[in-house]
């Protein structure tokens, strides 16, 4: 009487605390477990106050005291009817009740209901008595043993194997293994990539000794009720990532599809693009008001667009790629390469501004701001220029873009590059017999050109001297300074010859009884 007033009192303080609740509780549900970790039968209604968890785990209490019992005989279990509730005795121990509510969604009656807890757990205790014989742990201690001695086995002619297939690999060395040489750099040279394929060996060597130990516990394990759990564990631990593998790589399947043909689309138009690229360079493709220098810089900006536009493309088919994580990890690292090339990127906008400019070509001889010298070098981020001293001098595109240019190389192989010196004469000496002097000069240093003539130029008339500028034409903008060195030889001895005076910086008219400076010989 008392237990029938607390379930009603449990029953209505439930139904008062909210209808969420009751919701739970009918949805409870708990599993009686046997003797061999087995599920015997679903507990879903509460008995009184006792939940369908608290009854499963007051079943799995009694199944243990039944299983200190090893004599325990199948007859002891009986079916007692108690007021409305049908009770499985076993030695006037009650392992579990069956109450009218137990039949609510089935089609047994409480008889019937209970007849089969009967039955199931005989049957439960039975298969666990059998199993847990001498004969049978006699059984499964040799299956034990004779895995372990296959385990061993299996380990030791691995160990032979691998150890085989090291040496042979040894004996390899500068016979059919000579290195890797990506042209005439050597990546790796013969010894070193034996030692990579040693450590290869030796790494898959330890992989299949650890799987093949991870997979004879869970055999051995499985020979025993009482370890059986953990076998199950052990191989779950290994299908459940195959598992998740295998249905991630199935459900990614359609959109590997769709990057293979994105890639293969780009891959087909890199090669049309590097195509016409090769055809205009070589001058067999000629568009108007687009020179054959400009193919090589073009292809590289056309090349980094189109990745970048597949990666974009290709981006939300990647698996992940709407993950928050992996979302962050991308603006993170744009953000990085934003702020932290800034510097780089206006050198690369100037150089392809440079490039387009056609300001000057590798080999040109040039004056970049305060620096003159030949270009030996231009990229996307410097200009590199050798001086007459042999000194290499890297200047950035930008600091390129922002100072003046001068370009001596550009017109001196068709128009020829003037160079050009100056001399002061005094008012005493004939212009023309100056100018006849300094044209001897020029006709005799070696890379003033004949054609077009040499000429001069009256720059100045000073207080005390004439400035005349010899001005001659060459062809080897890049030997500027042998020919003027050369140049102001020859014009020392043409004046020497026609015995005037070089008034450089300049002398007073008067002599005051001076000698002349022209030398005696």
């Amino acid at each position: 009487m008392l237990k029938n007033i607390l379930s009603f009192l449990l029953v209505c303080g439930f139904y008062l605390s909210g209808s969420s609740q009751t919701t739970s509780i009918n949805q409870a549900k708990a599993f009686a477990i046997g003797p061999q970790n087995d599920t015997l039968w679903v507990i879903e209604a509460p008995s009184g106050i006792f939940s369908p968890e608290d009854r499963a785990t007051a079943f799995s209490k009694n199944i243990e005291a039944i299983l200190e019992d090893y004599d325990w005989n199948p007859n002891d279990l009986l079916l007692k009817k108690q007021g409305k509730n049908i009770d499985l005795v076993y030695k006037n121990r009650a392992l579990s009740t069956v109450q009218p509510e137990d039949t609510v969604g089935t089609s047994y009656s409480q008889q019937e209901l209970a007849q089969s807890h009967l039955q199931l757990v005989s049957n439960s205790l039975e298969s666990y008595s059998k199993e847990n014989t001498l004969v049978e742990w006699v059984k499964k201690i040799s299956l034990a043993v004779l895995v372990l001695i296959i385990l061993a086995i299996c380990v030791k002619y691995l160990n032979r194997l691998f150890s085989w297939i090291a040496d042979k690999i040894k004996s390899k060395e500068g016979k059919s293994i000579h290195g890797i040489n990506i042209g005439e750099y050597t990546l790796l040279n013969a010894e070193t990539q034996i030692r990579i394929y040693q450590v290869l060996i030796k790494l898959g060597k330890l992989l299949i000794f650890a799987l093949l130990i991870y997979l004879a516990f869970p055999l051995v394990f499985g020979l025993f009720p009482q370890s059986q759990e953990l076998a199950k564990t052990l191989i779950q631990s290994i299908l459940d990532p195959l598992t998740l593998i295998g249905i991630g790589l199935w459900d990614f399947f359609p959109n590997l599809v769709t990057i293979l043909v994105i890639s293969l689309v780009a891959r087909y138009a890199l090669l049309g693009i590097h195509y016409l690229k090769e055809e205009i360079k070589t001058g067999k493709l000629v568009l108007p008001g687009f020179y054959p220098d400009w193919a090589t810089p073009t292809y590289q900006i056309a090349r980094v667009l189109l990745i970048a536009f597949t990666f974009v493309v290709i981006f939300p088919y990647l698996p992940g790629s709407d993950s928050p994580v992996f979302q962050g990890v991308s603006v993170f690292l744009g953000f990085l390469f934003t702020f932290g090339s800034a510097g780089s990127l206006s050198n690369i906008v100037a150089g392809i501004i440079l490039t387009y400019m056609r300001l000057f070509q590798v080999g040109d001889r040039v004056r970049i701001g305060d620096t003159s010298g030949d270009v030996v070098e231009k990229n996307m981020l410097v200009t590199r220029i050798r001086t007459i001293k042999n000194e290499l001098i890297s200047i950035p595109n930008s600091a390129v873009m922002n100072s003046h240019t001068i370009n001596y190389s550009v017109d001196a192989p068709e128009k020829g590059l003037i160079l050009h010196t100056t001399v002061t004469i005094g008012y005493d000496v004939p212009w023309r017999e100056v100018h006849q002097t300094l044209l001897l000069a020029a006709q005799r240093t070696t890379l003033i050109l004949d054609d077009p003539l040499p000429f001069v130029l009256q720059t100045k008339l000073d207080d005390f001297y004439i400035a005349y500028q010899l001005n001659g034409y060459t062809k080897n903008p890049n030997q500027q300074a042998v020919i003027y060195s050369e140049l102001h030889q020859h014009i020392q001895d043409c004046f020497k010859e026609a015995n005037i005076e070089i008034m450089s910086p300049h002398y007073r008219a008067v002599r005051e009884g001076n000698d002349s400076t022209v030398p005696n010989n």
